[in-house]
């Protein structure tokens, strides 16, 4: 599989693994600790998948998601989310902004999502 996933997980122990992780499955990965530089490099390199947190410092996944609301709703870009994050609203809240999958970090096993992205991808 070539086409390039961009994980963007500002907790660098569990970005590094998801990374490798991923990279062992055969996934084409682009490791962001930020979302500062996301969406400008997603409209350079027109990755097929962001798997993206939503807490983050310095420019959390809400803003990316915001700045990429054209390229998702293009169908451009299919968002992941992967948070710590639980509430119906926030769910609601990335809904309604064209992501089509929530994945909950401290319920969901990275074989889960290595599987849904193979399948995303395919």
């Amino acid at each position: 599989m070539n086409k390039k996933i961009f994980l963007v997980e500002d907790d660098l122990f569990l970005g590094k693994l998801s990374r490798k992780k991923f990279e062992l499955a055969g996934l084409n990965v682009q490791f962001f600790d930020d979302g500062l530089e996301v969406a400008s490099q997603v409209k350079k390199e027109n990755p097929a998948v962001i798997v993206l947190d939503l807490v983050m410092p310095k420019k959390n996944g809400f803003q990316v998601l915001e700045e990429l609301k054209e390229e998702i709703s293009a169908g451009k870009v299919l968002i992941i989310i992967v948070s710590a994050l639980n509430s119906e609203e926030d769910k609601q809240r990335v809904a309604a902004l064209g992501v089509k999958k929530y994945f909950v970090k401290s319920e969901t096993q990275l074989s889960e999502i290595i599987e849904y992205l193979k399948k995303a991808i395919s």
